[in-house]
């Protein structure tokens, strides 16, 4: 009896060993990443490590068609696999051979392989597709911009799903190549280095590369007719700032403005360390908004931000995403502080150097601006939601967290903490509780009650709180605004999008 209890159990297992995983085996990946702010951002089940991207652009009609070749790594046994695209697509051939496909909901395009893929397999993905990117709304709007002579991707929380196929989330960067097809007399811009550029039959191709991680949101595409200057800088990088023809009255103050990138990349790197990229410089198209966005190596600026004059705030402000919000990415859309908060610090820090009003008296300014009943301090820094990710209160709120660490900490520690957190995140992602830590260990203090008082309560610090942490040292409200106010606040809409996907009042990128 007991030979015969365990026999069939024994003939099981040899037939484990002899037959490889099934099917069954084999399981979806997920559609979407598993962040909480956008659940359909992203897919499970893979990592990109390289896009190719091979397009062809038409600016009359907005006709885009393209060619995106993907490679990637399964991270789990895989029997199909989403991209984020809201384009119409021909064919999907993955590992070389034709795939099943099919488009679900807004964004997502299915991909079912011949055979399932194992886990830890390299693959690659090919997708023919094509349509006008203007016409694809997703969540209701598009992060494609029509313009006189072309269009422009760029938008912050997404803007790949309009041009290419992605693993569309900043959790799974990638390398890029970007080779861009136009009518003779038109450019295309994108990011990093511009490699070549050739015409033929009345077609002018640009190739582009990124050679360091990038997040796909960070990714950009420009088609139009522009006003081109090309430098190098004292280590050698290329510069290339681009500036459509027809800006108008705005087009000497962008030009007055971002023509000083180099100088303010270079006294970024004395305040955050060495510049991360291939590339630098920037772009002003002809649209009709009024954001500016970190785009990775070429910050898009709307003209917008120089109808009052020139503004170098704003490309301050740009520039210092590079380091924090591009090299050192959230690891979700909760931690939009490590972006912003040190973005608008950078702005004060650039005041302060200009003699146009120090860090502290900017903090000083924007706690007095806002007594305990403001709604700004309803929203926390920390983990706004995504109704409030570009509210201003993660901007001035966040920088006043920074100001409080400066003032707690010292001037030493508090610079080797901005200088070591990039390098030591470099082309990753992190989390807020990642740099709470870092900071607690770079200057062997607690600083978690500060770190909680002005980014996680839904609360004024109160005033005996602030002065302890060296805010509104005085009990009666500054006279007047620092002199760099003015144009510090002109960039409060420099992340504003008006699409309805966490525009909070005031909102800036």
């Amino acid at each position: 009896m007991h030979r015969r209890l365990i026999a069939p159990g024994a003939l099981a297992a040899s037939l484990l060993l002899a037959i490889p995983a099934s099917a069954a085996d084999f399981t979806p990946g997920a559609p979407g990443i598993g962040d909480p702010y956008y659940p359909a951002s992203g897919n499970g089940g893979y990592d990109v490590s390289h896009y190719d991207l091979r397009l062809k652009y038409q600016p009359k009609t907005d006709l885009l068609e393209g060619t995106a070749t993907i490679n990637a790594t399964t991270t789990q046994d895989l029997s199909r696999f989403n991209l984020d695209l809201g384009l119409k697509v021909s064919e999907v051939r993955v590992n070389g051979k034709k795939a099943a496909f099919k488009k679900s909901g807004e964004q997502e395009l299915e991909i079912t392989p011949a055979a399932g893929l194992p886990k830890g397999t390299p693959i690659t993905v090919v997708v023919r597709y094509a349509g006008k990117p203007s016409q694809v709304k997703i969540n209701g709007f598009t992060a494609w911009a029509r313009t006189p002579d072309g269009g422009v991707a760029a938008q912050e929380p997404e803007s790949a799903a309009w041009w290419y196929p992605s693993n569309d989330h900043p959790l799974d960067k990638a390398t890029y190549d970007v080779s861009v097809s136009v009518p003779d007399g038109s450019q295309a811009i994108s990011n990093g280095v511009l490699q070549s550029q050739s015409s033929k039959l009345g077609w002018t191709r640009f190739n582009w590369r990124s050679n360091k991680p990038q997040a796909s949101y960070l990714t950009t595409l420009a088609v139009g007719k522009f006003d081109i200057t090309t430098d190098k800088t004292s280590d050698g990088l290329p510069v290339l700032n681009a500036y459509s023809k027809d800006l108008g009255d705005n087009a000497g103050a962008a030009r007055a403005s971002i023509e000083r990138s180099v100088e303010v990349a270079e006294w970024l790197e004395g305040v955050f360390g060495k510049y991360p990229f291939n590339a630098l410089g920037g772009y002003v198209p002809n649209v009709t908004s009024g954001f500016a966005l970190e785009t990775q190596t070429r910050p898009f600026y709307s003209p917008k931000q120089f109808a009052g004059g020139s503004n170098v705030s704003v490309v301050v402000h740009e520039l210092a995403h590079q380091w924090y919000g591009d090299s050192v990415s959230v690891d979700g859309w909760k931690d939009i502080w490590i972006n912003e908060g040190f973005a608008r610090y950078s702005q004060w820090l650039w005041s302060e150097k200009e003699g146009e009003g120090t860090a502290q008296e900017l903090a000083d300014y924007v706690y007095a601006q806002h007594p305990a009943d403001d709604p700004f301090w309803k929203v926390k820094p920390g983990d706004p939601g995504p109704e409030n990710q570009f509210d201003i209160a993660v901007y001035d709120r966040g920088a006043l967290a920074l100001q409080a660490l400066r003032n707690e900490i010292g001037e030493k520690s508090f610079s080797a903490i901005l200088k070591g957190w990039p390098k030591e995140h470099a082309y990753g992602n992190a989390k807020v509780g990642d740099f709470v830590k870092y900071a607690e260990k770079v200057s062997g203090k607690p600083l978690a009650s500060l770190f909680d008082a002005w980014l996680f309560q839904p609360s004024r610090p109160d005033a005996p709180a602030a002065r302890g942490a060296g805010i509104a040292r005085s009990s009666a409200a500054p006279a007047a605004a620092p002199k760099s106010w003015k144009s510090i606040a002109a960039t409060n809409g420099v992340h504003g999008h008006g699409h309805g996907r966490g525009s909070g009042s005031g909102s800036g990128h």
